[in-house]
Parts: structure tokens; C-alpha cells; sequence
């Protein structure tokens, strides 16, 4: 085994070597593996992320085949809106919570939904319906509550309520949980494959 390993390492020196030689000094890269000691041999040890493989889907129709494709559209556009959402709100709170009294909290929460606002209005209304209703869903999935909680816990019951008559209007909902094991399970399945790469 061991003089298998360095026939290996030793067959690839020289392709290094090589490499390294064509590379100027600033542009090298140093990688530090960990390593294990198992009987008296020390190997790497190479941690890899898990990857969940699912079976092919079996489409019964071409519309079926069009929903599909329209729902990893969508996923691919709102997922990363959903992502944003949660680091602002996570800075949010971790401000709010250094902030001295109420007053404080309020005046940089103000300024804070302008300039949400302000940044976030054209890519919102760049998002079709299905799109809105599928990032109400990611925003829970994200932040393990619904886009209701949120805006009651940072902005105020009043205006939450507000927002969700306005959603209302549209056939959706603020209050819209993420089920990923009941309705949602084909949004968490193209979810984790857009976040492993595989889509």
C-alpha cells in the first residue's frame, strides 16, 4: 500500500514541478490537508460535503416537463432574494440588540425599510406572481419564520397586517409556511440540488 502511494506521488512530481515552474511565485497555492494515523500510516483526510442524490423524475406530460423547468426558473431567482433576506435580518437583529433604547431602534428601523425599500422595489417587481408567492415561501424556509412574523417583529403588527391585505389581493400570503415535507417537498428537492450545483 504505502509503496503504491509513492509510485503515485512520485509519477506525479514532475506534472507539479512542472506547474510550478510556469507559475509565477505570487500565484502558488498552498493546500494543508488534514491527516489520519491508522496502523503506523499517515493518509490525508479529506472532509466532503454530503450530497443528497434523488432518482430521476418520470414526467407524464410535456406540461409536466414545462412546470418543472418553470419551478427551477424560479427557484434559481428567488433563492438567492431569500438568502439576502436572512443576512439582513441577522445583522438587523445584531445591531437592534447594541442599539441604547427604543427611540434608537426605531429611527435606524425607518431608515432601514426606505432603503430596503429603495433597493429591493425594482427586483420585486421584476418577480411574476408565482415568483413572489414561491419567495414568501423561501423566506420562511430561510429564516424559519413566516414573512408575517418577521415584519410584525421588526416593523410593527399594524403594518404587517397591512402588507399581508396587500398580498391578499394577489392570492397570497405573508402567514405561508414552508412545508418540505408535505406541499413543498418538490421546491426543497430542486433547492438542494440548485444549492449543490447539481441544477
Amino acid at each position: 500500500m504505502k509503496l503504491c502511494l509513492w509510485i503515485i506521488l512520485l509519477l506525479l512530481l514532475p506534472l507539479n514541478m512542472a506547474a510550478q515552474e510556469n507559475t509565477p511565485s505570487a500565484q502558488r497555492k498552498l493546500y494543508v490537508l488534514e491527516t489520519i494515523e491508522h496502523n503506523g500510516e499517515v493518509t490525508p483526510h479529506i472532509k466532503l460535503p454530503t450530497v443528497q442524490i434523488f432518482a430521476p423524475l418520470q414526467f407524464k406530460n410535456n406540461r409536466q416537463r414545462k412546470e418543472y423547468n418553470k419551478l427551477v426558473r424560479d427557484v434559481k431567482k428567488t433563492l438567492p432574494l431569500a438568502a439576502e433576506i436572512r443576512k439582513i435580518i441577522i445583522e438587523t437583529y445584531e445591531l437592534l440588540q447594541m442599539m441604547p433604547d427604543e427611540k434608537a431602534r426605531k429611527k435606524h428601523l425607518k431608515k432601514l425599510e426606505e432603503g430596503l425599500k429603495e433597493q429591493y422595489t425594482p427586483k420585486m417587481k421584476k418577480l411574476t406572481l408565482r415568483q413572489g408567492k414561491l419567495l414568501i415561501k423561501l423566506v420562511d424556509r430561510e429564516c424559519n419564520q413566516s414573512a408575517y412574523q418577521l415584519v410584525k417583529l421588526f416593523i410593527g403588527s399594524f403594518k404587517a397586517a397591512f402588507y399581508n391585505s396587500f398580498a391578499s389581493l394577489f392570492g397570497a400570503s405573508l402567514k405561508k409556511e414552508y412545508d418540505p415535507d408535505g406541499e413543498d417537498w418538490m421546491i426543497e428537492r430542486v433547492v438542494i440540488q440548485v444549492l449543490n450545483g447539481q441544477l
